[in-house]
């Protein structure tokens, strides 16, 4: 048997580039891009999703593949529709290393973004179809949510996208507060790239808004959770959550759910 230290392990590449693709086109444009850019065979590898002649996976499913099954170090999500006419490799890794310093607990990286704490304040740093070169800083920004056109994921993170949301949108969003809930950081950075398209909400997105409301609100319900050592009240209340984890309300709780087996 051979035994190896968890730290001796690396990953096999330092980028994995992972897309959903519909478009033959689109996908040959987009690698050729990064690999023009200096994400090549060295660095980095390529993993896509052929959606082209049938829907196989949605953004959630597939970009949850991508997550599971990526050997590289950091876990970059993109648009088929995306082109680095601007910034390169070196850049991006110079601002990795910039967050590795800054915030080590950073898991996920954007280009455009909205704050945490003032949902008014947006940084971004892009070209699309309705601005040329958008600066909107000071970069790095801490942010609570980033746009899906362009993220890198930190493959150590071990994120997952909710199993029932389902659909193409807000997956940044879900993937932003997925992180956030494990004590990690979401930023903006200054990596410039072109993307072709805009975001047009339609009656898919709201639908998709309407189900990633219904998964939070779920997921903070407040509870009572029993282990075999205590019982735990959790809520997004910070005093309830004080005053129900008094020993004297375990006595409460447990003498009520007692009554209720009985009945």
């Amino acid at each position: 048997m051979v035994l190896k230290e968890i730290d001796s392990l690396k990953y096999e590449k330092l980028f994995s580039i992972c897309i959903l693709t519909a478009r033959q086109d689109e996908l040959e444009s987009v690698t050729q891009s990064f690999e023009e850019a200096g994400f090549t065979d060295e660095n980095s590898e390529y993993l896509y999703i052929d959606n082209i002649s049938k829907n196989k996976y949605d953004a959630y499913d597939g970009y949850n593949k991508f997550l599971n099954l990526a050997k590289g170090e950091y876990i970059i999500l993109a648009h088929q529709d995306l082109l680095l006419d601007f910034d390169n490799v070196e850049v991006l890794k110079q601002r990795i290393e910039q967050m590795n310093e800054l915030d080590p607990t950073w898991a996920i990286l954007g280009n455009f973004g909205f704050s945490k704490e003032n949902i008014n304040r947006r940084y971004s740093r892009i070209t699309d179809p309705g601005v040329d070169n958008l600066f909107e800083g000071p970069l790095p920004a801490k942010v609570g949510s980033l746009d899906e056109n362009f993220l890198v994921v930190k493959n150590d993170a071990n994120l997952t996208l909710s199993r029932n949301i389902g659909h193409y949108h807000l997956y940044g969003t879900d993937l932003c507060i997925q992180a956030q809930n494990q004590g990690y950081s979401t930023y903006v950075i200054d990596f410039h790239l072109r993307h072709k398209s805009g975001g047009f909400p339609n009656k898919s997105f709201y639908d998709t808004k309407d189900r990633l409301v219904k998964q939070y609100t779920n997921a903070f319900k407040s509870r009572f959770v029993r282990t075999p050592c205590t019982i735990i009240y959790i809520s997004n209340n910070g005093f309830l959550n004080k005053i129900m984890n008094k020993k004297f309300i375990y006595s409460i709780k447990k003498r009520i759910d007692k009554i209720k087996g009985k009945k």
